[in-house]
């Protein structure tokens, strides 16, 4: 069984097992660094579908799929899934992955659902509630603007801190412990940060205080130090947010990340070539990355561990128009290598 640990924080004993993976992304996703990390790029972004909306949904059920091939096991094995996206009401989930029939926990932390959603998994199989469990969540740059922003036809100026909303998804088959995959050791659970950002445009300024409070209180917490990680990976700050980040644990927590640190959306474009601005975001930056890039390099013992820092605005458009600030919070998960990988 787990053990809480400090204030926030989960250890799991058993440390469940990440036994299938996989992150698939759109067009421009598959034209960035990572292009041969995925596990599929879709060769246009509306899969085929009559709505970016119902694009969106293929592309996390894909994901899902493509995971469970991988796993070697059938859906009807699973007891619960979770999973959200930005979408109102979650129908990005809710539509994609109706036809599964699997037991549907939807879950909403806005971006930082990979790390909400996995944590979640991971407890519920640590505890026995569970023997598995998926962990999924996606976005779509083009559903994202249509709700968040202007609508693309408006042809608006977007500013240099903008960042572009990664089309893709990703999903983790979480088990019992297995000696030969990588395993969720620990998770702590953010807490709801507001430091009065306004600008939609500016996420990256906006969630980073949420990424500094959470990673403080796992290094608090667990009294590890920062050299006992190879990598703290965020999830979707990109290079406006990343810099803020570095800076807030200096100065507020004594803490130095500066060498250890990887954003997903700093990784995943050409910054110039692309045109993506402050780089990407969206629950679907991090989701891909992590379940491809991250698990690849944590299988072959690349990587011993990594903490995941998915973070999430927790926004709305109503919340916007009425001229509310933008509440963020971020989820950490120490993921480590396979222990047969020496």
């Amino acid at each position: 069984m787990a053990n809480r640990v400090g204030k926030y924080t989960v250890v799991f004993k058993s440390a469940p097992s990440i036994i299938g993976s996989a992150g698939v992304v759109g067009k421009t996703e598959g034209e960035g660094p990572l292009s041969k990390e995925f596990d599929f790029v879709f060769p246009d972004d509306t899969m085929g579908e009559a709505s970016f909306e119902k694009a969106e949904s293929a592309i996390e059920r894909e994901a899902i799929i493509r995971a469970f091939n991988k796993a070697e096991i059938s859906m009807s094995e699973t007891d619960y899934i979770f999973a959200g996206d930005l979408l109102n009401q979650c129908i990005a989930s809710t539509f994609g992955l109706r036809e599964l029939g699997i037991p549907f926990l939807g879950v909403f932390g806005a971006c930082s659902t990979m790390s909400l959603s996995l944590g979640l998994a991971s407890v519920f199989v640590d505890s026995g509630a569970s023997n598995i469990s998926v962990a999924a969540t996606s976005s779509h740059f083009c559903s994202a603007e249509r709700q968040f922003r202007l609508p693309l036809e408006y042809g608006g100026q977007r500013p240099p801190t903008a960042q572009r909303t990664v089309t893709g998804a990703g999903a983790s088959i979480v088990s019992k412990h297995r000696s030969d995959c990588p395993s969720v050791s620990a998770v702590t659970f953010g807490k709801i940060t507001d430091l009065g950002i306004k600008d939609a445009n500016n996420m990256g300024a906006a969630m980073a205080p949420a990424a500094s409070d959470t990673i403080s209180n796992f290094f608090d917490d667990t009294g590890l130090d920062i050299s006992d990680i190879d990598y703290i990976v965020t999830g979707d700050l990109g290079f406006v947010g990343s810099e803020l980040l570095i800076e807030l644990l200096k100065k507020d927590h004594n803490l130095d990340i500066s060498d250890k640190h990887l954003d997903c959306g700093k990784m995943i474009f050409y910054r110039k070539d692309q045109d993506v601005h402050a780089g990407g975001s969206g629950c679907g930056c991090c989701a891909s990355v992590f379940n491809s890039y991250f698990i690849n390099r944590l299988k072959t013992g690349e990587y011993k561990n990594i903490l995941v820092t998915a973070t999430g605005a927790l926004m709305s458009p109503t919340s916007s128009q009425q001229g509310e600030s933008i509440p963020s919070i971020a989820h950490c998960v120490l993921v480590t290598k396979p222990d047969n990988i020496g």
